[in-house]
């Protein structure tokens, strides 16, 4: 079969191509021949409103339905309260960065391809296959949680489960980005529901309509041991637990590759949907603390973990509540590794594009999917069948931090790349007035704020592996990531070194040292700028007309349509 370096290549609804985005070495790059239906390119099908209640999807999952147990038993109500706040904000701040890359250069890949261009590509490569190896683990962990859960109900083989989601998911993203973005669409839909319907019930629980039929107010946090428990190492361990939770809402770029204009959409979804999915994480963690006790039987074990959200549902004594809770969680983790597998692929996908992983990875089909790339991610899940063996809960624990330490080195990236990228701007006399989206309020003090949190997050979250005994395994799984991703730059910066050494540039005072960073004063500004195509504007003409014009009652449906959907 023949072989070709590919060009990125995007299509909308209508037959015209855009946002063509170019190799690092353009010069090598060649249209890629139609070579037994291989095409070599992604389709830009996922409408805003899929995107956004992608981006939910990807907050709103197994971190918040089964990870609170566990950071409620190990830190208290009042630590997971602080800390997944604290955390929220850090993430609001890291995505409105990632909003500002990714409504200005489009392209699949997101941070990883930003942090390539603009800051190192050593770096790049290392952050890149790490993240890739983070979506790969947390889709064997939500595999793992399905299992956790389908145990509420019976014992029967839970590996058979696992298998039966696996293979479902593996062929709803095999078929077209279209499948995908649906079935993301309506669980989100469904997961937002049931959150709802928790928070009304929470409520009510703790005023008194419960088992007991007493007022229970805040006693939850009066318990022995409460509200912070483990004192401060128990504090700071919630931390890796609140970043898996709001793990993949940095895989909000990773879609605007396949997004109908982006230019538009991105900004949009950027600015609502945060503070959205931040209001249901705060009301929702502040009545879990108030209504479960930390030490709840079984809230977190080595071989089991409980969902908060049903243990309140039991508390209302209807019949079926916590199982329908159950099925809701259940359908969220299915949501979660969905998605997971999706952002593995394209991140797979983009390393292949910019000649950091086999060519073998960038052939599509001729729907835009990338099959190698989604068969190697998909493959990593079958690590969750060891879990039959070890023990659930543990493993989904080691999961847990693994995929959380995955997340918060990406957001540390975001803030490193998104630093050197308003550097250049500035630095060049571009205007930012040219900049499709600019969150005026975050200059020039955000990235200085997301690098330096995030640094200590990572640093300080493990102290309860160190202190006040030292445990082996859990400190590796705090901190392996670390000399991984040191190596993997250096071992990159040296194959470059060897293969081309004059892209590399040497210090002025040291001989032996060099850096693959890109000049400040000459890197290209320009190149993957998304230019609007017609279908694009015939969209914002429909939306104009239909919000600004016409009859009252339709301006105000449509207003409420758009706001909603």
């Amino acid at each position: 079969m023949a072989t070709y370096e590919p060009e990125i290549k995007y299509q909308s609804d209508s037959k015209s191509e855009s946002g063509v985005v170019k190799d690092e070495e353009p010069t090598e790059v060649s249209t890629p021949p139609q070579v037994n239906g291989i095409d070599g390119k992604l389709h830009r099908e996922l409408s805003a409103r899929q995107v956004q209640m992608i981006a939910i999807a990807g907050t709103i999952g197994t971190g918040l339905f089964l990870g609170t147990g566990s950071s409620l038993a190990q830190g208290g109500p009042a630590s997971i309260l602080i800390c997944y706040t604290i955390v929220g904000f850090i993430v609001y701040v890291t995505l409105l960065l990632l909003g500002e890359l990714g409504t200005q250069y489009p392209v699949t890949g997101s941070f990883g391809h930003y942090c390539t261009r603009f800051f190192s590509p050593s770096y790049g490569f290392a952050l890149t296959w790490n993240y890739w190896g983070g979506r790969a683990i947390s889709l064997a962990g939500d595999l793992v949680s399905a299992q956790l859960i389908m145990s509420y109900w019976t014992e029967w083989n839970p590996w058979a489960v696992a298998l039966l989601f696996w293979v479902f998911l593996v062929m709803i993203n095999a078929i077209h980005v279209k499948a995908y973005g649906e079935l993301e669409y309506w669980l989100s839909s469904l997961k937002i529901v049931a959150i709802v319907i928790f928070i009304i019930v929470g409520v009510i629980v703790n005023v008194g309509v419960n088992h007991e039929h007493r007022y229970i107010g805040g006693e939850n946090w009066r318990l022995p041991g409460a509200p912070f428990v483990g004192g401060f190492g128990g504090f700071l361990s919630v931390f890796v637990t609140a970043s898996f939770a709001y793990g993949s809402t940095e895989s909000l770029g990773i879609t605007a590759g396949e997004t109908k204009n982006p230019s538009r959409n991105m900004p949009r979804v950027v600015k609502f949907v945060f503070w959205r999915v931040l209001i249901f994480y705060v009301l929702s963690i502040l009545l879990i603390g108030l209504n479960v006790p930390y030490n709840y039987p079984n809230l977190s074990t080595r071989s089991a973990i409980t969902s908060p959200f049903a243990i309140v549902f039991e508390e209302v004594g209807a019949v079926g509540a916590a199982s329908f809770m159950n099925t809701v969680v259940l359908t969220s983790v299915v949501s979660a590794a969905n998605h997971n597998i999706y952002a593995g692929t394209r991140v797979i996908y983009g390393l292949a594009v910019v000649k950091q992983a086999p060519r073998i990875f960038t052939r599509t089909t001729k729907n835009g999917i990338p099959i190698p790339a989604l068969v190697l991610t998909s493959s990593v899940s079958m690590l969750c069948f060891g879990s039959s063996y070890i023990g659930n809960g543990l493993v989904w624990e080691w999961l847990k931090n693994l995929t959380g330490v995955s997340v918060q080195i990406a957001w540390l990236s975001i803030g490193i790349t998104s630093w050197r990228f308003r550097k250049a701007w500035v630095r060049q006399g571009r205007p930012l007035e040219e900049m499709k989206f600019r969150a005026k309020w975050t200059w020039p003090w955000a990235p200085a704020f997301v690098v330096i949190s995030v640094i200590v997050l990572i640093l300080v979250q493990g102290w309860h592996s160190i202190y006040p005994n030292f445990v082996v395994v859990d400190f590796v799984s705090f901190y392996i990531e670390l000399p991984i991703m040191a190596i993997m730059t250096l071992a990159w910066l040296f194959i470059k070194r060897r293969r081309n050494p004059d892209s590399l540039q040497t210090s002025r005072t040291k001989t032996f040292w060099y850096t693959d960073m890109p000049d400040l004063d000459t890197m290209d500004l320009h190149e993957d700028e998304y230019k609007e195509v017609e279908d694009d504007i015939i969209e914002d003409e429909k939306r104009a007309q239909r919000t600004k014009y016409g009859n009252f009652v339709f301006r105000v449906l449509w207003r409420s349509y758009y706001w909603v959907a």
